[in-house]
């Protein structure tokens, strides 16, 4: 049991969001999205919504913030692929960048997941499209927070000064303050669907970090 231990923390979150979305598609749902849509929690996403309406500037800034991460993510795979290549065998890479391989392909699978199974739409219909488009969770909250986060996680491994680890540790955390934050004041999601995805790489990354705990 003790060896599990560290599992207890991802499964609690892996409930809270299945149980999350449960209440998405039974608590106060209403059709007040575009072409009238429905969305869960629907009296709290129209206030938020409302409240902070669509703002380009922040859109555009968690769209480098996006891209910022899938580059870091890129620079993972680089390294694990040069290890790979003077190593001769994938089992002597770096646990942890193999670790990290998984992370990164389960983030992408539940994003293939929910743009197929749509929980909630979004509150506007982006430039170029003709209809509401899949809005839960928030993908950039969701991918973004597990790259950004896993590096955290992985600079405990990769950086052996100290106070340059810690530098780049606050750094990460507060881009994914600004990702999070910034695509809820964008206005393309609902607040649920930024804390849906809050909830989902936060039960990605107890499990990453989880992983490597019994790895190690």
């Amino acid at each position: 049991m003790k060896k599990n231990r560290g599992f207890v923390l991802p499964a609690v979150l892996a409930a809270l969001t299945l149980l999350y979305i449960v209440l998405l598609k039974t608590v106060d749902v209403a059709a007040v999205g575009p072409q009238s849509t429905s969305v869960g929690f629907s009296h709290l996403n129209q206030s938020v919504f409302n409240a902070f309406g669509v703002n380009e500037s922040w859109y555009k800034v968690t769209e480098v913030l996006g891209i910022g991460s899938i580059a870091l993510a890129f620079v993972f795979a680089l390294m694990g692929f040069i290890q790979l290549m003077q190593r001769k065998n994938i089992l002597k890479v770096d646990h942890q960048l193999l670790a990290a391989g998984a992370l990164y392909f389960a983030v992408i699978a539940l994003y293939v997941l929910f743009e197929i199974v749509v929980i909630n739409y979004r509150p506007v219909i982006m430039p170029g499209e003709t209809a509401p488009e899949a809005s839960f969770p928030s993908s950039h909250t969701m991918i973004g927070s597990v790259i950004m986060g896993s590096a955290v996680i992985l600079a405990e491994y990769y950086i052996k000064n100290e106070n340059l680890r810690k530098t780049v540790q606050v750094i990460l955390c507060i881009m994914i303050m600004v990702m999070t934050f910034g695509r809820l004041l964008s206005g393309v999601h609902w607040l649920t669907d930024i804390i849906g995805g809050v909830l989902i790489s936060l039960t990605l990354l107890s499990c990453f970090r989880a992983v490597l705990e019994k790895m190690k």
